[in-house]
């Protein structure tokens, strides 16, 4: 089978080094979190990563899976195992290291985070193997291995009924989230394990509306992938009504337009745990007008260190949640956030190291790579006259495309 050729997008890598700043930033404990939350309207950095990263294994691994669905399903299952593994390496510090710290110096900000687990510990530690008792701050990952343990099955499902139905089942599953369906499921977790963890300490993503970012993520992953990218086909009227649709989020994120036409007047609409309808229009329309803007959006953003950074996102992302416990750490009192040099150091020594050890990954990817290729070259035997002429040509049954870049790490 002739696939077209795929082509080497290190933007892809720099954006997500860009929503992970972003995410970093909001994460730390500092007054500079204010002002990066959402500043766009209803749009974190939540969504753009998650989006991000299942367009990625869309277009990367939805070509594979056509030649190959047994293997693209276990190579998805090792890596959802691998994220698995770091997800309980944060656990084991957290309950561990984290907790020790937080009973014997009594920080409100660090026991807030741990509560359940210090009150329950035997049932965290149960449930959290399960991934059903997901701490703030540590239920990202659990949501990351679902979706990629579900992906293979997904490709699976849209070559036999099509993606138009798997996006349809999608957005029932979504409507299901606007409607009590994540109640419903914990009601029904909770009456088979007897394990009695309350909902709020199960996670405050509603998997059950994320996965709709998720599919859509795949979908246009893997449009992309075939030389079909969704959003090149957009009108100018949808363009400029977007703008003026993402303006008009803004405005009512930051209490333009008056108290009854603010955030806390939508409510739900605009909620991010569960993807309020309204909050979906905003993700859309800002999709659509920065796709648009994408040639200015690439000029920006396709640099160090966000180049580094998105090329180790898993272990970065990791990282930066030590430094959140750091700062968490150094609350007292009613303090919420740092501030003062104190803010600004911990701001400098955490993206330092962040790009230390993403700097470090990308280092050892390489060499692991470039061992790979040495070990398949010399174990290779010599091509034949005619096939290197064939290569040499550019024939399409020979001209292996290239590794995407931004594969998950």
């Amino acid at each position: 089978m002739h696939l077209p050729r795929l082509e080497r997008r290190p933007e892809l890598d720099a954006l997500r080094g860009l929503f992970l700043a972003w995410m970093i930033l909001v994460h730390l404990p500092t007054h500079i979190s204010n002002f990066v939350d959402q500043p766009f309207g209803f749009v974190s950095a939540a969504e753009g990563f998650v989006f991000l990263s299942a367009l990625l294994v869309g277009r990367i691994y939805s070509r594979e899976h056509q030649l190959d669905e047994s293997g693209v399903r276990r190579h998805l299952w090792r890596r959802s195992l691998r994220i698995y593994a770091y997800h309980l390496a944060l656990l084991t510090f957290a309950f561990t290291v984290l907790a020790a710290y937080a009973v014997h110096t009594h920080r409100a900000a660090l026991t807030n985070l741990l509560d359940f687990y210090l009150a329950h510990p035997l049932t965290a530690i149960v449930g959290s193997l399960f991934l059903l008792y997901c701490p703030p701050l540590l239920d990202i990952l659990p949501m990351y291995v679902t979706f990629l343990f579900l992906s293979p099955l997904l490709f699976s499902a849209a070559r036999r009924v099509g993606w138009k139905t798997v996006m349809a089942a999608s957005v029932l599953l979504w409507l299901g989230a606007q409607y009590g369906l994540k109640d419903a499921f914990h009601n029904l977790v909770d009456h088979v394990t007897h394990l009695h963890i309350p909902l709020q300490e199960t996670g405050a993503f509603n998997l059950f509306a994320w996965q709709a970012v998720w599919v859509t993520g795949l979908w246009t992953g893997t449009a992309s992938a075939h030389g079909d990218v969704p959003l090149s086909r957009t009108p100018r009227w949808a363009v400029a009504l977007s703008g003026a649709l993402c303006l008009f989020f803004a405005g009512v994120r930051f209490g333009w337009f008056g108290p009854h036409l603010d955030w806390p007047a939508m409510g739900l609409l605009v909620d991010k745990w569960q993807l309020g309808p309204l909050r979906v229009i905003n993700l859309v329309a800002f999709t659509v007008f920065f796709y648009w803007l994408r040639e200015w959006v690439v000029l920006l953003i396709a640099r160090e260190p966000f180049l580094t950074l998105g090329k180790a996102s898993l272990q970065v992302f990791c990282a930066h949640l030590f430094f959140v416990f750091a700062g968490l750490a150094l609350l007292y009192g009613d303090m919420e956030q740092l501030s003062g040099w104190t803010a600004i150091g911990l701001l400098v020594v955490t993206f330092v190291c962040l790009f230390l050890v993403a700097a470090n990954q990308v280092r050892k990817n390489r060499a692991r790579k470039n061992a790979k290729a040495a070990a398949a070259g010399s174990a290779q035997p010599p091509a034949s006259p005619s096939l290197q002429k064939r290569i040499a040509t550019g024939d399409p049954l020979h001209d292996q495309p290239p590794r995407a870049a931004g594969e998950i790490a």
